[in-house]
């Protein structure tokens, strides 16, 4: 099993809006960056783990825990000339963007600050301070079992 960190802008898409879907599970979508696609088609797996971290907001942190149900495949926005995901370059043969699917396990009592997480030694060399735009990134053991003890 895999450790992700999955990025969402809370009006967008928040940890309350999977919280309210069917069966607290939906499609995680709309990732516009090749190295997340990649991440989303290549590496992330079914059983894997994900943070839900809320970004580009006012309170900037992680909200919760997701486990990804479905492996990566092709996102059908892309396709849609009607949807903002469309992109006419993008074919079934050769489809350029990726999705999985996503359930909530946890929705945390306290939203983590990023101001909190980058104060932690263990979370020092996390992809999230280095590649801060980045909407998928990878999340190793020992950053996770330091995320999870933050959420006690």
């Amino acid at each position: 099993m895999s450790c992700w960190l999955f990025k969402s802008e809370p009006d967008v898409f928040s940890i309350g809006h999977l919280a309210a879907e069917p069966d607290q599970q939906c499609r995680w979508d709309g990732i516009r960056n090749y190295q997340a696609r990649n991440h989303l088609r290549d590496r992330v797996k079914p059983g894997d783990q994900a943070l839900f971290y809320h970004s580009s907001c006012k309170a900037v942190g992680i909200a919760g825990i997701m486990v990804i149900t479905s492996a990566g495949y092709p996102e059908p926005d892309q396709f849609d000339a009607a949807s903002d995901g469309y992109d006419p370059d993008s074919t079934a043969d050769k489809p350029r963007w990726f999705c999985v699917d996503v359930k909530l396990v946890r929705k945390f009592a306290r939203l983590i600050p990023l101001s909190e997480l980058k104060q932690q030694g263990p979370l020092q060399d996390m992809v999230l301070f280095r590649q801060g735009r980045l909407s998928i990134v990878p999340v190793t053991d020992k950053e996770w079992q330091a995320i999870l003890h933050l959420a006690g």
